[in-house]
């Protein structure tokens, strides 16, 4: 078994900063050609310069994943057809874009803030992996790791029931996933670092994905990984 990606096409979104941006160097020191997708093209071209500095190979498309907005340049659509446009293939994706939002006891949150908490951590996670599946599908198969969160799979840190809630969701909704296309040779788990600092660090979770995402962790399906550190006294 494997942990080499030489010759697979991986894509991170929300590459331009933190974790994002350490799985995307982790790849492509590993061989892959990586494309980081998200808002901010300063962030991107940022990490695509650090690849290449260390003679990987990168590329860059500046969308947002969670528009849903069919046939234009934007969301995950548009990410996922360009990714394979560019390069011909989809092996490996990597969803990472999350927002934490205001610290708010769940009364206090606004029907706004809701919304938006939802689009940003769990709609964008859906829309990519519908796109991504899709072509996954066609072509005979890959791999997709999500991001959720600590918070949403112990209830840590009140005071973000939003993030929560629709981290908690991606859990869910990525254990279903997995059952519904394994059989379809797409194998999808996801990871539940623990934010704010109180975990590991974007490198050491970074590693974790790219294990996750690699031929050694076959075995691995519909899996919510808890990425955090205890200690007992």
């Amino acid at each position: 078994m494997s942990e080499r990606f030489d010759g697979r096409v991986v894509l991170v979104t929300g590459g331009g900063e933190g974790i994002g941006r350490a799985a995307a160097v982790a790849f492509a020191r590993l061989g892959a050609l990586v494309v980081v997708a998200g808002r901010h093209p300063e962030t991107l071209d940022a990490t695509v310069k650090l690849i290449r500095d260390e003679g990987g190979q990168a590329d860059s498309v500046v969308a947002e994943v969670s528009d849903p907005t069919e046939g234009a340049d934007v969301g995950a659509a548009h990410i996922v057809s360009e990714t394979v446009r560019r390069h011909g293939a989809l092996h490996v994706a990597f969803n990472n874009t999350t927002e934490l939002g205001p610290h708010q006891s769940v009364a206090d949150i606004s029907e706004a803030t809701w919304a938006q908490s939802l689009t940003a951590n769990l709609t964008g996670v859906w829309l990519s992996m519908k796109h991504e599946i899709a072509h996954m599908e066609r072509s005979g198969g890959g791999v997709i790791v999500n991001t959720a969160s600590n918070i949403g799979a112990q209830g840590m840190l009140p005071g973000l029931g939003a993030y929560a809630a629709s981290t908690a969701a991606v859990s869910a909704l990525t254990r279903t996933a997995a059952k519904e296309y394994f059989p379809k040779a797409i194998r999808i788990n996801a990871i539940s670092p623990c934010p704010l600092g109180r975990g590991g660090s974007a490198e050491e979770i970074a590693e974790t994905v790219v294990w996750l995402a690699s031929d050694s962790a076959a075995y691995i399906v519909g899996h919510d990984l808890v990425l955090d550190r205890k200690t007992s006294v």
